[in-house]
């Protein structure tokens, strides 16, 4: 009979300690106040902070890249007689000539030397009038310099509240509405 009152007497034993750790358990517990406190709990052991803000880190690159297009140029050569030697000459010796025709002695070379300037006068005017540059088109390339940027989001700053402190990480992904902490230090974490 003895054994069979030790052996009650153990289980008695181990109940009021399951019972009294149990107890103490569910005190601790009720004791909480942080939210993260109740996400441990709730979570056998793991502890969250509540994620207040999230500010994506972009990084800027700028890669600047040459564009080309081609343009038609049209351009004007100058004419080959821009002095208009030509008509003038001409003008004058038909000027002369004509004039050459008319009266006799010194009027006769008086005639000749007007005729003559009136001729060179009138051709150089005519071949202003007929003188014409050559208008030539032409293909040319035209390249400039363009500036490309793009923005990159690198990270994330998460601001974060755990046991009543605010607290910043720099994390490599958007974790939600809770991080993961594990003695005050933040843990990636999936949990949204």
């Amino acid at each position: 009979m003895n054994t069979l009152m030790v052996n009650v007497l153990k289980a008695a034993i181990a109940a009021a300690l399951v019972t009294g750790v149990s107890a103490c358990n569910r005190s601790a517990d009720a004791g909480s106040t942080g939210a993260a406190d109740t996400a441990a709990s709730a979570d056998a052991g793991v502890k969250y902070g509540k994620v207040v803000s999230v500010d994506p880190v972009r990084n800027t690159v700028n890669n600047p890249k040459q564009v080309c297009h081609d343009e038609t140029v049209t351009h004007t050569a100058p004419p080959k007689d821009e002095h208009r030697i030509a008509g003038t000459a001409i003008g004058a010796v038909v000027g002369g000539l004509a004039g050459n025709q008319i009266g006799g002695g010194k009027g006769k070379t008086l005639a000749t030397v007007a005729g003559a300037v009136g001729g060179g006068y009138a051709g150089n005017r005519i071949e202003a009038a007929h003188q014409k540059g050559q208008v030539t088109t032409s293909v040319e390339r035209k390249c400039e310099t363009v500036n490309n940027t793009s923005s990159k989001i690198v990270g994330y700053d998460v601001r974060y509240v755990y046991d009543g402190v605010t607290r910043t990480v720099r994390m490599d992904h958007d974790p939600g509405d809770r991080v993961e902490v594990k003695e005050g230090v933040t843990v990636v974490s999936d949990a949204h």
